[in-house]
């Protein structure tokens, strides 16, 4: 047990966090933010609000000697009436790559949330600290994984030894964007949502632009792509226009040749991989607008349904398979003159065979078993010899 004079502390600066866009100062201490302040501010939606400030794929990232470190933080978790308790945020611990330890905090603030009426209650807590023992003697990388699905501001770093910022060792910047699949909903933890496992599988620094339920081709999430450094770049397009039914075939083609047009603006030549929906069959064929299943939330079950009508389609709106197709259109019409230019279809990554054998729990969101599928099978397309990222990307 250490005592108080035992602990170094040492200042949370940008420099031993990876991963996120933007620091806020805040009453508490620092709140990492994936999107700018510039976009945030053309955007006032809540759901966005949320997703942007919980930090999947920020890390905290250091070399050092310590065989003990506590982190103070303070969480905010959402609470939604009706609907089965959602699991503590988990921190996870990695020590030269390799995951060590994991832990949660106690207390913090809590949303409650009615999703019959979309009230919600907000009650302020304490800060609390996650701890982690016995790692190995030695100097060492240590990473702290925040959770990916639960804002935390950074209060406090402690160690039983000098902590320095990590070396530079040369690995590939990989910009991912997408949904609440891509942010990691139903994964197990933050460093196996399926963009960090095939990051790690792929040996490259993830930066991740997942944003539950706000993958919606909006012009301020372009430009932060385009203005941030990066050797490799994917977008994950489609569910969010489903689900959401925010728009027509008319606009999705323009809309989507805007968003690319948008970061080739800042990344010309750099590897540009577009990614198709994973299967999902409430939308494969029926337009939505989704909605929860409220004879489901009736029993402590959450779940999705689509509202839309199939014969819809004719008028223009949006289908997963509508969407594939017209994805795979564009990015063959724009490859002729963008060699870098790539496209996966997400049914490779998760299609209907799988959904046999692992089917999507809440009939949107893969759990984490899939996640492991998911990152696995991208990196097998991505990173591998004559992959996506590395055919003509010298």
């Amino acid at each position: 047990m250490h005592s108080q004079n035992d602990w170094i502390t040492t200042a949370i600066t940008e420099d031993l966090l990876r991963g996120a866009f933007e620091l806020e100062y805040t009453e508490h201490g620092l709140l990492p933010h994936r999107l700018p302040a510039r976009a945030r501010a053309q955007c006032a939606d809540g759901q966005l609000t949320m997703a942007e400030a919980q930090p999947s794929g920020v890390r905290l990232v250091f070399r050092t000697r310590a065989t003990s470190v506590e982190l103070d933080t303070l969480p905010t978790t959402r609470i939604y009436v009706g609907a089965p308790p959602r699991p503590a945020g988990v921190y996870d611990l990695l020590v030269d790559g390799q995951l060590t330890g994991q832990a949660s905090v106690s207390g913090g603030n809590t949303v409650t949330i009615d999703l019959a009426t979309g009230a919600s209650d907000r009650q302020h807590g304490h800060v609390g600290t996650v701890r982690f023992a016995n790692l190995p003697a030695g100097l060492k990388k240590v990473e702290i994984w925040l959770p990916h699905n639960e804002t935390t501001e950074l209060v406090g770093l402690r160690t039983d030894a000098v902590v320095e910022s990590a070396l530079d060792e040369g690995r590939s910047a990989w910009l991912h964007h997408g949904s609440s699949i891509s942010h990691g909903s139903d994964a197990a933890s933050p460093s196996t949502t399926w963009p960090a496992l095939a990051a790690s599988l792929g040996g490259v620094e993830l930066i991740n632009l997942g944003l539950s339920g706000s993958a919606l081709l909006d012009p301020f999430t372009a430009r932060a792509l385009r203005d941030t450094r990066a050797d490799l770049i994917s977008v994950k397009i489609g569910i969010n226009l489903v689900n959401t039914d925010v728009m027509r075939l008319r606009a999705f083609g323009p809309a989507v040749h805007g968003f690319l047009d948008t970061i080739r603006e800042g990344h010309p030549t750099t590897p540009l991989l577009v990614v198709s929906p994973i299967y999902c069959p409430i939308h494969e064929d029926t337009p939505g607008p989704g909605a929860f299943d409220f004879d489901a939330l009736s029993t402590g079950q959450l779940r999705f349904v689509a509202t839309g009508d199939p014969a819809e389609r004719a008028a223009g709106k949006l289908t997963l398979g509508v969407i594939r197709d017209e994805l795979a259109r564009i990015v063959a019409q724009r490859c002729k003159e963008d060699p870098n230019l790539h496209y996966l279809d997400g049914c490779e990554l998760y299609g209907a065979a799988d959904y046999a054998e692992l089917p999507l729990p809440d009939q949107l969101h893969p759990d984490a078993a899939t996640h492991r599928l998911i990152g696995e099978r991208f990196a097998k397309q991505a990173f591998t010899v004559n992959g996506a990222f590395t055919v003509n990307s010298a």
